[in-house]
């Protein structure tokens, strides 16, 4: 059995934002991770304006501009029949020294966060260990039970455990917290796609053909989505690849003569799930980020909301674990300051759904044919209207501050 102040369920972003901000705060952390290593291909590499302020002011700026990295500042729809690019955010004219989209391998960003956390005495990080129960006693959550790979059982307790282990943490086994879903249309199949330097830079979409797929540019590759109707990923696979691929050269006409995909285990699948908590604590224990609140693709904000959860999670709580004494109050003005956001956001996703994604798969929207919609003129000509997209993107709703104490 081992003891810590603030046990961290999950090394992810939002577990590793949480546990740098609070050891510098001086508040001793211990985060579990059951895998041993961060190297996941097609988790959520994007990196926004609001994280990258967030390392600057942690005196990581330089130490991430050495990471690989590929930047998009540009979103951009082909429409009509001449294929005219219509933007749908331009980050370039923000006022930020981070006007820009960031795309990072989230194995880079963690190895980068775990070093600096690792540089705090009070920060002690696990791998290979997984949390399989809470420790809970007179109703309330004393910390986790956890096994390693080699099978080694034991105990971490500790003051407020924070549960950031994603869309099936351990605390969504507690009926208590009571979490609501909210059914999603669609699933994504992620995958790779060669690009050439001549090829469009940035962010691109396509919808047309009862098909929407996104190229998220990656320098020498596309990161690819194709977005799919819910629960079709295993009909697809009966399909032959030269179908896919010849697909995706109909929406992507520079593709055409290259070699695509090549089997369909590149092909990966995300299972789209939009739900949320109703309470996000209980004595002893906080959820944050998609263990919280689980987010549509949509936006490709779900990593950016997960940090921002941290970084208010840790302001309001380093004063009272430093002190020793978490009150249920303190728990819950994190989820105060950050429902909201979430159910303001997770509504823009369900409005997406229904307005465009569902209207999208089942070929009622077809941008190769038709004039770009209403709101997309709007967003491309009405000056104040095309700062709306880029600034939720890149901030979200509410932009949160880290503790003074962990800033270098």
């Amino acid at each position: 059995m081992s003891r810590t102040t603030c046990c961290v369920v999950g090394g992810g972003p939002a577990g590793i934002v949480l546990g740098l901000l609070l050891a510098r705060c001086g508040v001793e952390v211990t985060v579990l991770e059951k895998h041993g290593d961060f190297l996941r291909d097609f988790r959520g590499d994007t990196v926004h304006p609001s994280t990258m302020e967030l390392l600057d002011d942690l005196g990581l700026a330089e130490r991430f501009a050495r990471l690989p990295q590929r930047h998009v500042d540009q979103v951009r729809l082909p429409t009509g029949p001449d294929g005219r690019m219509v933007t749908l955010a331009d980050f370039t004219p923000m006022r930020s020294d981070y006007n820009y989209i960031a795309m990072v391998p989230q194995w880079d960003l963690l190895d980068l966060l775990v070093a600096s956390s690792s540089e705090e005495p009070g920060f002690t990080l696990r791998m290979n260990t997984e949390a399989t129960s809470f420790i809970e006693e007179g109703g309330r959550i004393n910390g986790v039970r956890y096994r390693t790979r080699d099978g080694e059982t034991g105990e971490v307790r500790a003051l407020i455990t924070v549960a950031c282990d994603g869309r099936d943490s351990l605390a969504r086994e507690l009926s208590r917290l009571e979490l609501r879903d909210f059914s999603a249309p669609m699933d994504v199949q992620w995958f790779r796609l060669p690009r050439a330097s001549e090829d469009p830079e940035g962010g691109i979409g396509r919808i047309g053909d009862g098909r929407f797929s996104i190229l998220i540019d990656r320098g020498d590759y596309y990161q690819a989505a194709a977005i799919i109707p819910k629960g079709a990923d295993a009909r697809n696979r009966e399909r032959s690849l030269e179908e896919f691929n010849e697909a995706l050269v109909r929406q992507f006409p520079w593709f055409e003569g290259r070699r695509l995909v090549a089997e369909w285990d590149d092909v990966k699948l995300l299972d789209v799930r939009v739900d949320r908590m109703r309470r996000w604590h209980t004595p002893g224990l906080l959820c944050i980020g998609d263990a919280a609140h689980a987010m549509s693709p949509v936006g490709g904000i779900g990593i950016n909301l997960a940090v921002q959860d941290a970084v208010a999670a840790a302001r309001y709580l380093e004063g009272p674990l430093r002190r020793g004494r978490v009150a249920l109050t303190d728990v819950a003005a994190v989820q105060r300051r950050r429902m909201p956001v979430t159910v303001l956001t997770q509504n823009l996703q369900r409005l997406a759904h229904r307005r465009a994604i569902l209207p999208a798969l089942e070929g009622r929207i077809d941008l190769g044919r038709q004039t770009p919609p209403l709101p997309l003129r709007v967003v491309e000509q009405v000056p104040w209207a095309r700062r709306i997209p880029p600034y939720l993107l890149a901030y979200g709703a509410l932009r949160e501050k880290p503790p003074k104490a962990a800033l270098r």
